[in-house]
């Protein structure tokens, strides 16, 4: 899988393409890359799909922003527009993780006639949590963490994963992983403070005028708290026509499964209007 920059006001996104057919474009979450949408899955490629997947600016390969504030949704959405125009794409399918989830969301309800479909997976936004004090010092106290101690700074401001116990230590595990594949650290550190307080949408309603397939994959709050189950649910609800899919009970979730996820993402694709 090769890899590309595509530059918007001086960031330089990285870009990996691979496949043919369909065009996908998959998002990932804050602190994640790439790589933790389908967690290296290539069941897409494999089916007929031309699977587009970069790195957030500030995350992974790609460069930070020249703005230490500038890693809100209204720089996210038009990045992911100049991934688009970048690479030719009138319309596409969107499949995107949390802030990933938020940013096509935001996109889409932005430029309707350039998304075909979406798989919203995990979303955690809900309007007006971008004013919730405590709920940004925690991430203000993660930002300082990764800026004072690196990894384990980030880790330690972190605590004790809020999951049974059987997880915790994969948990912090999959957090050492993510965040050693950050190139700009620093930069990391700024959009975890940037993307809370930064609004995809005003509010929830505004999902009703989204008219194309729509899956929303969301998880139990016990294996990821982080990501609330009624915010799945009210997503779905809000989305005419919207598919929910949740966990089995006592199964890992579907949205750390790579290959059921791009079933989810496969399905989708084959009804959206592309």
């Amino acid at each position: 899988m090769g890899e590309q920059v595509i530059e918007r006001d001086g960031v330089g996104l990285a870009v990996a393409e691979s496949g043919s057919g369909i065009p996908v474009v998959l998002l990932h979450g804050l602190t994640a890359t790439r790589r933790h949408v389908v967690m290296g899955s290539t069941a897409l490629e494999r089916t007929g799909h031309r699977v587009i997947a970069y790195d957030a600016r500030g995350h992974g390969h790609s460069a930070p922003a020249r703005d230490p504030g500038a890693y809100g949704y209204p720089e996210l959405t038009l990045d992911l527009g100049a991934v688009l125009d970048a690479l030719g794409i009138e319309r596409a399918l969107l499949a995107g993780a949390s802030m990933g989830a938020h940013t096509l969301l935001s996109f889409a309800l932005g430029h309707p006639d350039r998304v075909g479909g979406m798989v919203v997976i995990t979303p955690a936004y809900e309007p007006g949590d971008d004013a919730d004090a405590a709920r940004l010092e925690r991430w203000d106290a993660l930002a300082d963490g990764l800026r004072r101690g690196g990894v384990e700074g980030f880790v330690h401001a972190y605590g004790t994963p809020d999951v049974p116990e059987a997880w915790r230590e994969t948990v912090i595990k999959v957090i050492r992983q993510r965040l050693a594949q950050h190139e700009h650290p620093e930069a990391l550190a700024d959009a975890l403070q940037a993307v809370p307080r930064s609004r995809p949408f005003d509010r929830i309603e505004q999902l009703g005028g989204l008219a194309v397939p729509v899956a929303v994959v969301a998880s139990s709050d016990e294996a990821d708290p982080g990501h609330p189950l009624a915010v799945g649910e009210a997503y779905a609800a809000a989305i005419p026509g919207a598919r929910l899919i949740t966990d089995e009970p006592g199964r890992s979730p579907i949205a750390w499964q790579g290959s059921q996820l791009s079933k989810v993402i496969a399905e989708v694709a084959a009804e959206a209007r592309l």
